[in-house]
């Protein structure tokens, strides 16, 4: 190994009651590289991560720092040698500001000791500007969607003057043009001799801006690829046995193009967020929404579930016209919808999985108020063998799987409605490439049955790979439709941008 090796990690095991999680696993990053890590959920990124962190210990192996043997027992000790770690899941607090957000811990101080907020405020206005990020120092960060959030919290580890930045899916909740900051930043880290321990499940990113790639699968290092000399197809084979291009699966049951289409919308609008939009999803037929953060796709999904105020248009099931003022009525009217936040609006993690599958369905299930256990226990086994879920599963906690597997249980929960639509609003955020492939194969298996499918996404290779028309939205309007063989990225991006393919 290269002398000049600013990190290593040199046969680490760490073993839990019963697993072992990671076995003999080396990893090694040089000075201004971009190294992605990358493997299924379960594979053992995490725990490597976190005992980077410092949030774990090894139990067997050794962590060098510029070649000496260092001591990382807590995070402390990990940013001390200069490593700055960003998790999936986001700690930030919610009721404080991004400036302070930005400085918690690291506050500057007046000459009589207390916290310098102008001084604070001044420095989180440049950081932000510095990374192209558009957020007000003062803005609560409660009051910010997930894909703000995630900057905030990016900012906020690259505060610290790191040596090494771990970046753990920090795209999973941002649109392309965010993608494009991030990676700009990523570049201009590399740039300044910063290295980069990047964890992504999008293929196209990880070699738009890895160096090289280590692979892991069940606890282990499988592969390190140089980033150059190997393709998505290897990286994937490696990971999980699979082609890429089978990911998406393909049709196999023809939409009917003269049934009355099982959603339509007509010039629907609920105030700032929504204006004139107009859709129309068939039975077996899947739609896509596409367009940047803020262009009114979560907002039109919340407004037809009726958990946003519709304040003109009109929304018709199968042809007649539909109130759809709560979430209740929508239910009622067939309508399943699978939010964009599992853990804060799709899941109650600390109920076991059983229970969150039925959680929709209480009235069939239930005699007199009572549910019926029997019924509950045959629902959960049904739809976790339907969705490959281990059937040991349905009693643990639903905050303790996997964030595929977490998915897979919100999705159960509708589909044991027998919904006639399901709106999926980024249905395989955070979840890894093989559970994406298993979460399109249930897409298009639910389509095959005859539900209407509509899908919000921000990542256009799953737009276009899934489905069969796609509507553009740009703040607040539709403002194009393409069918699934017109569609290509610059043409989707073209028009939720607003700028001509052209570049003009």
């Amino acid at each position: 190994m290269a002398e000049h090796t600013l990190i290593a990690m040199r046969g680490i095991v760490k073993r839990y009651p019963g697993v072992t999680a990671l076995r003999d696993v080396s990893l090694s990053v040089e000075p201004g590289e971009v190294m992605a890590l990358v493997g299924e959920n379960g594979a053992g990124k995490s725990t490597l991560l976190k005992i980077l962190a410092g949030a774990a210990r090894a139990d067997e192996g050794v962590i060098e720092v510029s070649g000496q043997v260092v001591q990382v027992h807590s995070p402390r000790e990990s940013q001390a040698h200069g490593i700055a770690v960003i998790y999936q899941e986001l700690n930030l607090a919610n009721d404080l500001s991004v400036a302070e957000n930005i400085y918690v811990g690291r506050e500057p101080k007046t000459r009589f000791g207390t916290v310098d907020f102008h001084a604070m405020k001044s420095g989180a206005s440049r950081l932000l500007t510095s990374l192209g990020i558009n957020i007000s120092p003062d803005e609560i960060v409660g009051n910010l969607n997930i894909a703000l959030r995630q900057m905030v919290e990016i900012a906020k580890a690259l505060l610290v003057d790191a040596r090494v930045v771990v970046m753990d899916e920090p795209t999973s909740s941002l649109t392309e043009e965010e993608v494009a900051t991030l990676l700009t930043l990523v570049r201009q880290l590399r740039a300044t001799g910063v290295s980069v321990i990047y964890v992504s499940h999008r293929m196209r990113e990880i070699f738009e801006i890895a160096d090289r790639i280590t692979v892991m699968r069940d606890g282990s290092v499988v592969g390190v690829c140089d980033a150059q000399t190997t393709s998505p197809n290897d990286i994937v084979q490696m990971m999980v046995g699979r082609e890429l291009e089978d990911l998406y699966g393909v049709r196999t049951v023809p939409v009917d193009h003269t049934a009355i289409p099982t959603l339509e919308v007509r010039g629907l609008s609920s105030g700032a967020l929504l204006h004139d939009v107009s859709f129309s999803v068939r039975p077996g037929e899947i739609v896509a929404l596409a367009g940047l953060i803020g262009a009114g796709r979560s907002d039109a999904a919340m407004t037809i579930f009726g958990a946003v105020k519709r304040r003109g248009g009109e929304i018709l099931i199968d042809g007649q016209p539909m109130a759809l003022r709560t979430p209740n009525e929508a239910m009622a009217a067939g309508i399943g919808f699978v939010p964009e936040d599992r853990k804060r609006q799709g899941l109650f993690l600390g109920l076991p999985v059983r229970e969150n599958m039925s959680s929709a369905s209480l009235p069939r299930i239930s005699r007199l108020s009572v549910v019926s256990q029997r019924q509950d226990r045959e629902l959960a086994r049904r739809y976790a063998k339907q969705l490959g879920l281990r059937e040991s599963a349905i009693e643990v906690a639903a905050g303790t799987l996997s964030g595929g597997n977490q998915q897979k249980v919100v999705l159960a929960r509708w589909l044991a409605r027998l919904p006639k639509l399901l709106i999926l609003d980024e249905p395989t955020r955070g979840v890894d490439v093989g559970a994406k492939a298993e979460i399109y194969q249930l897409i298009r298996t639910i389509a095959g049955e005859g539900v209407a499918v509509l899908v919000i996404s921000s990542e256009l290779t799953e737009v276009l790979g899934i489905a069969d028309r796609i509507l553009v939205m740009r703040e607040g309007y539709g403002v194009g439709e393409l069918d699934a063989a017109q569609a290509t990225e610059k043409r989707v991006m073209a028009m939720a941008t607003g700028v001509q393919e052209d570049g003009s």
